[in-house]
This record gives C-alpha cells, sequence and structure tokens, in this order.
C-alpha cells in the first residue's frame, strides 16, 4: 500500500466554494487521493470537535491523516524554556492526532543557532527523548512521530542529524523531504544512484522496516548557497528533484511510503501528478 496526498489545502478548494478542513478527505477521495497531512504549523488551536470530524470524514473517504507540528519548535534552543515549550507543542500536537485519528506527527527539529552542529545535537537529543517519554505517559504512544530533514543548511534536520534522531526509538520514522534534501545539498539528486544512497543509508542504519514505510515530502524547490529558498510546482520544471527516478527507485525497493506534496498553492493537484507518475512507474515494472 501507498498513500499520496497534499499538505494543507490547495488554493483551488477556496476556489470551488469549499471553507472547512473537515470538507478536505471527500475532496480529495474524488480526486483518487487516500491521504492527507493536516496542518498545525501555526499552532494547535483546533478544537476537539472539529478535529474529530475531520476524523470522522477522513475515515469514510479511505485518507489516511498525518500532522504537521508548528514550525516554532526548536529542540537545540539555547534557552531552557523553549526547549521545554516544544515539548509541550509536541505533545498538544499529539493531541490533536489523537482526537483525529493521525497516526504520524511531522516535527521540525528548529536551528543550530550559534551552537556548533554537535553542540546542537546534544541539546536536541535529549528534548527529543523526553518527549517520546511524555508522549508515552500522556497516552499517546500509539502515535509516529517523525522528525523532518529541513532544507536550509543552518536547520537542525540533515539527512545524517534526521537518521540519529530516529535511532532514540525504533518507533521514530523519519520524515524525508527530497526537496529538502536537493536543496541542502545545493542539487545533489540527479539520478537513482543519489536516491538509493538516501535509502541506504536509512536502512543501514535503521533498518529495512523504517525504510520501507518512510514518510515523505516531496514538491520541486528553488534553492540558494545556503539551501532551500521557495516550494515550486510540477509544472515548473527548471527545479528538481525528478520525482519520476524516486518513482522508479521506490518499486525496485518494494517501499510503502506515505507521500505528501507540497507544491506551492496546488500541492493537491500536485499530488494527483505524482500518483500518476508512480503508477505509469510501477506498470512498466510489472506488464
Amino acid at each position: 500500500m501507498i498513500w499520496f496526498g497534499p499538505s494543507g489545502n490547495s488554493n483551488s478548494f477556496y476556489e470551488e466554494g469549499y471553507r472547512h478542513s473537515y470538507q478536505m478527505p471527500e475532496w480529495l477521495g474524488k480526486m483518487g487521493l487516500n491521504a492527507y497531512e493536516y496542518q498545525c504549523n501555526k499552532g494547535t488551536n483546533i478544537k476537539k470537535e472539529t478535529a474529530e470530524k475531520i476524523g470522522e470524514e477522513a475515515r469514510k473517504a479511505g485518507i489516511r491523516l498525518s500532522i504537521h507540528a508548528p514550525y516554532y519548535i526548536n529542540l537545540a534552543s539555547s534557552e531552557e524554556e523553549k526547549r521545554k515549550n516544544s515539548i509541550q507543542y509536541i505533545l498538544n500536537t499529539c493531541r490533536v492526532a489523537k482526537w483525529m485519528g493521525a497516526d504520524r506527527v511531522v516535527i521540525h527539529p528548529g536551528s543550530v543557532g550559534k551552537f556548533s552542529r554537535e553542540e546542537a545535537m546534544m541539546r536536541a537529543l535529549p528534548v527529543l527523548a523526553e518527549a517520546i517519554k511524555s508522549a508515552d505517559e500522556a497516552g499517546f504512544s500509539d502515535i509516529t512521530l517523525c522528525p523532518e530533514v529541513l532544507g536550509k543548511i543552518n536547520n537542525l534536520g540533515s539527512l545524517d542529524e534526521i537518521i540519529t534522531m530516529c535511532s532514540l526509538d525504533e518507533r521514530l520514522i523519519p520524515c524525508i523531504d527530497f526537496g529538502h534534501i536537493h536543496a541542502r545539498t545545493l542539487g545533489s539528486l540527479k539520478d537513482k544512484d543519489d536516491f538509493n544512497t538516501v535509502f541506504d543509508m536509512i536502512e543501514n542504519s535503521l533498518g529495512t522496516e523504517r525504510a520501507r514505510k518512510l514518510h515523505i515530502h516531496f514538491s520541486r524547490i528553488e534553492f540558494t548557497q545556503a539551501g532551500e529558498k521557495m516550494h515550486h510546482t510540477m509544472e515548473d520544471t527548471e527545479y528538481g528533484p525528478d520525482f519520476e527516478i524516486l518513482a522508479r527507485v521506490l518499486v525496485e525497493r518494494k517501499t510503502e511510503p506515505v507521500i505528501i506534496c507540497e507544491s506551492r498553492d496546488r500541492m493537491a493537484e500536485d499530488a494527483v501528478i505524482l500518483k500518476e507518475i508512480y503508477e505509469k512507474v510501477k506498470s512498466e515494472y510489472f506488464v
């Protein structure tokens, strides 16, 4: 099984007269999609009844739910209060996930700040470990935390760093944003070997099962020497990476990921394109 869906709501959702996120699952189902990543990136202010309504509609439409935790989480902050708040933000997002029936929470690790990368990791790892412990104590052990590879070079969240974070607990699954990897490595994802290297690193460190069931973010992306600049759409073919190459790797490795499209403004439409590319590639292997 493989899941395709958007991160948040496309502009067209609102242009067609829809107003509420609980209307998204049915809308996505009619497009042939089966995943939806609800955005709590600006905070977890959603009401319980609204979250439950989204979950109810998702179950009806066969949509698998995940949630993106607030962007302002910083596991490596120099301020103890901010590190403690980051744990609370993760717990708050897990609570929303529980209401909604979402099984994965995506986490931005934060920034390196004034520290070396090694010092930042030494601060971040105990905070993430405490978040896992607190989530278990609060009854959220069935929700998978997914630390995400980030796109700016000064962000905490290189592929190596995310793998190290996920080594803390076998339940953690990396959120591999291939656009972000492409941006922070200044365009390294060019052929199948490049994508396979990513999977090999994950598999060698975290095992085959987690490599097969990754949480994937994808979009074409523009970058500078500092890394990520802007997400683009599948129509913006001057920007990489190329999803067809990734699709071939996914098929050959028999993976079962959740694939969330983060294209600018048209994430649902582009999720359909990603699904079509994947199905075309798969049909070539299994005639």
